[in-house]
Formats: structure tokens, sequence, C-alpha cells
């Protein structure tokens, strides 16, 4: 926990009955990343406590572009991609909630549903005067923009207008007593606190998270190929698996108690292991966070690909895989074959791995960028390890 406001009437207000909580998300990806797992998990802990989770998607924010932490506005999203995107992020909420009908099941709800319908001049006239300009201008969101002399349009300026008025519907329609979110969300949850009592005279409540940050300062959620999405479309279950095995030792405790459900006793005991037993510890947290997000079989597999991958020396089925056919070989390069993999980000990168000795085939390090793959390189499976690094790899097949 970060912030709150009220705490000790938000814990009477739980302990007097089943509160209503919300976390909202915007539809800007097919998936969440790890970046949002603390807010997943905080749901997900609401409701193993007896309260009811309202996952609320932006169907209509979206169209906005939350202007909290970005230095330029938001690429707009049509309507087909916003239904697209809401789709992949339920499938990641189905993993870590129990949705239904009964009184502490999780609900998937969007704004567009009150939102699409506003009528601009009335929203004006109703709501309107309870915004304060001079506060919103202090709000961390817009004031690091303008200190910055970095464009924020009207557009954007009226996000924290909207995420307000959510809270307000939501408490009128669902009850709802509580919104939670990230620390850079703190000057729009309190704005619809304030709204709130403002228009209907009703007290509600906010909580956020802190932002999340490795022992070596790194944001949270971030690799060295980019961002750890949470759906299996966009990143392997074995490399979501091996960015927790690779986790800093001073993060494992912490990682520990944020990610997963395992007895704090138990935690400390991980946490005290030394030198090469803490692998142990980041082994269990490895296969407890995939476990949770993929599911037990998808995670005893990870695992089981990285010990023949990294101990027998074996090319694992689990790693990821890419076939090509013997006919586009000629017009396939290394370098190709490198960035369709995931294992580099663009052919530049792959040039310096190559140069640096961390591209492989088959364990035997690339030394000329221009090599030609061919028939002989494939064993007799018709598949190649390709290797970045020690830690990273990936099979081609040929079809």
């Amino acid at each position: 926990m970060h912030q709150a406001t009220n705490l000790e009437g938000l814990d009477e207000r739980c302990d007097s009955h089943p509160i209503t909580a919300y976390i909202g998300f915007d539809c800007t990806a097919d998936s969440l990343h790890v970046g949002s797992l603390v807010q997943i998990m905080m749901l997900r802990q609401l409701q193993k406590t007896g309260h009811k989770p309202i996952v609320l998607m932006g169907g209509g924010t979206t169209k906005i572009g939350d202007p909290s932490g970005k230095d330029e506005a938001r690429p707009l999203l049509s309507d087909q991609d916003i239904a697209h995107n809401k789709a992949g992020i339920l499938k990641i909420f189905k993993q870590y909630l129990s949705f239904g009908d009964d009184p502490t099941d999780a609900v998937m709800i969007d704004n567009a549903d009150w939102l699409e319908s506003i009528s601009y001049i009335r929203f004006l006239r109703d709501y309107g005067s309870h915004f304060s300009i001079n506060r919103m201008l202090s709000m961390d969101s817009v004031k690091l923009r303008l200190d910055r002399e970095q464009n924020l349009s009207f557009l954007e300026f009226n996000y924290a207008i909207l995420q307000a008025y959510d809270f307000m519907e939501l408490r009128r329609r669902y009850g709802c007593e509580l919104q939670m979110g990230g620390s850079d969300q703190w000057g729009n949850i309190v704005t619809g606190i304030d709204l709130t009592r403002r228009v209907d005279n009703q007290e509600v409540f906010g909580l956020t998270s802190p932002l999340i940050t490795t022992a070596s300062g790194a944001k949270m959620g971030k690799s060295a190929k980019g961002a750890i999405w949470l759906n299996e479309e966009r990143l392997s279950i074995f490399e979501f698996w091996q960015f927790w095995r690779n986790t800093e030792d001073a993060d494992v405790k912490k990682f520990l108690q944020l990610f997963t459900e395992l007895p704090m006793d138990e935690i400390e005991q991980l946490a005290a292991l030394q030198g090469a037993e803490i692998n142990q510890a980041k082994i269990i947290l490895a296969n407890q966070v995939t476990q949770l997000c993929h599911g037990d079989k998808n995670a005893a597999m990870a695992e089981k690909t990285a010990s023949e991958t990294f101990n027998k020396g074996v090319m694992s089925e689990g790693l990821p895989q890419l076939e090509v056919s013997a006919d586009a070989l000629d017009d396939f390069s290394v370098l190709d074959a490198f960035v369709q993999l995931g294992l580099a980000d663009s052919k530049g990168a792959v040039r310096r791995l190559i140069k640096g000795g961390g591209a492989k085939i088959n364990n035997h390090p690339i030394s000329d960028e221009a090599i030609i793959l061919t028939k002989e390189d494939f064993d007799i499976d018709k598949k190649l390890q390709l290797s970045a690094g020690k830690k990273r790899h990936a099979i081609l097949t040929l079809i």
C-alpha cells in the first residue's frame, strides 16, 4: 500500500459488510503485462477475503487516453481494436478471479456503457462546476507534462474528469465504495472521491499501491526484450517463467510476498537461502507465479523446459518455436531468424549480439552475420537451436 484516504473509515466499512471495489484498465493492448500484476493480485486478495471485485474496462476512456506517466498522447484506437483488446484482457482475469452471479463473484464492466451516452452540455451543467482547474493543474499527470513543456491536449485533460465520473457511476449502479490502482492514479482517484461527495453526499475510498521497481532500480515488468506480457499469445509461457527465474537475489522475498500466495513463514525460509541455494527459491517463485497466470500444467512444463535446456543441454520442445520452409531458407537470414523468434528486437541488435559472441546456432557461436542457414544445420528432427546469450533460447523447425 502506498496511499489511502481515511484508512480507519475504510477498515470499519470492510469489517461491517462485504464491500465492492474496482480497478480500471484501459484497453490499449490485448494483454496486460507484469506491471499490472500488483493490481491484479489486489483484486484477487480482495475477493479471497470476502469482498466483491469489479474489473472496469476502459472502453470509453481508452478513446481519450490517460496522460499519467506519459510524455505524449496515446494513439487513438478504433472500436474494433478496443473490443479485441478487451477480450484478451478478460482471459487474464479469468485466471485470477472467480466470475459469476454470487455476491462476491467478480464482474467485468465497460465504462463505455455510460460514457458513450453522455450529453456534453448536460454533463458540463451538472458536473463541470465541481472540478477545479487549479487543482487539476497540480495533479502529477498534468503538472509533469506542463513542466517539461510537452503538449497536453484538451482531450487528455478530460481523462481525470471521466475517471472521476466512473467512480460516482459505479457507486450508484453497483454500490462500489473503493477504487484501487497504482500510485500514478492517486490524483484521478481523489478527484472521483471528491465528486461523489459533492454530488451524492456519499463517502467513498481510495487506495493505491507503490510503483514496483527491481533492486537495481528498473521499472517492474520490463526486460531486455520489452514488456513481460501476461497473455501466452504475446509472450511464451517459458519466457514468462524464465523472467521470474532470473529475479535478482535481493528481490526474491519481495516478489514472493507480492506475486505468490505462499505462507509468510515459508517465504521467510526461502528468502533466508544464501549462495547457490537461492536459485531454488527463484524456481519456486517462477513456478508459483506461472501457476497463477497460466495454470499448474504449463508451469510444470516451463520448469521441465528450463531443466532440459540449461541442465541437460537438450533441445526442449517447450522453447519458443518458429517454422520455416525449405524453399524459404535462401531468403531467410540468421538476422531474420533471431528477430522473428523474439531473441532480438531488431537486426541491429542481432548484429551487436554476434559481434559480442552472444549469438549461437546449436551452441556454436556465430561469427558472420551473413551466414546462410542450410538443411544441414538442422538435426534429424529438422530442428536447430538459436541462442541469445546464456539464458534465451528458441527453436527453428524446417517444414
